[in-house]
């Protein structure tokens, strides 16, 4: 695996799984669809559960723990099979942690100075969110001039419609979504909906 989660794919599905069963055969709709790198969020109890299972049964997925906000989350996650890690935002506790795992990781950031201090400390590749609540491509674009060594992955409220903008800017490596993996069809079992979305956000940067 590259050591950067911003060249897996151009598109990276931010997953909520409410039953871990559905894990398995999503991953495996994803890759399918051209997207390997998968963020399963650690907002349900089934999380960890789903991790386990596409790092276990799906060796083509590349999965990782997205909504990492404590040290605990970060050993959890790594022991289940995440490959690589993410967070909303960032502490200095946080980031120890994610450092000290051995894995990739995206700490998050939406404004000028949480970027300088993640460069202060050596770190370069970053999530950036909101994307579109703190300011979408604009915001980003104005940072690529005086902080050019800073790369992103936006993420939030960004759309099939959206990603290429976003994918045209220098800094920005790759984009997360979830239009992918709609709620109705992940309940349904709709898996070759899923395939259908992915290939078309698998195909965004041409």
């Amino acid at each position: 695996m590259t050591s950067s989660v911003l060249d897996l794919a151009p598109v990276v599905p931010v997953v909520v799984l409410e039953d871990a069963a559905d894990a398995v055969p999503l991953a495996r709709a994803l890759v399918a669809g051209g997207l390997p790198a998968i963020e399963v969020t650690l907002r349900t109890s089934a999380a960890l559960d789903a991790i386990k299972a596409i790092a276990a049964e799906v060796p083509d997925a590349v999965v990782g723990a997205g909504t990492v906000i404590s040290a605990r989350n970060v050993s959890d996650t790594v022991a289940a099979g995440a490959r690589f890690l993410v967070s909303p935002g960032w502490t200095d506790a946080l980031l120890n942690a994610m450092k000290a795992s051995g894995v990739p990781f995206l700490p998050g950031v939406s404004t000028t100075s949480e970027v300088v201090a993640l460069l202060e400390r050596g770190v370069t590749e970053m999530k950036f969110f909101p994307a579109e609540a703190a300011g979408g491509t604009a915001y980003l674009k104005a940072l690529s001039a005086p902080l050019p060594q800073a790369r992103f992955c936006p993420t939030g409220g960004i759309s099939l419609a959206s990603a290429p903008s976003y994918l045209a800017l220098p800094n920005v490596g790759c984009v997360g979504g979830s239009w992918m993996v709609p709620a109705d069809a992940v309940a349904a079992g709709d898996w070759a909906r899923v395939e259908r979305l992915a290939a078309e956000a698998s195909a965004v940067r041409g």
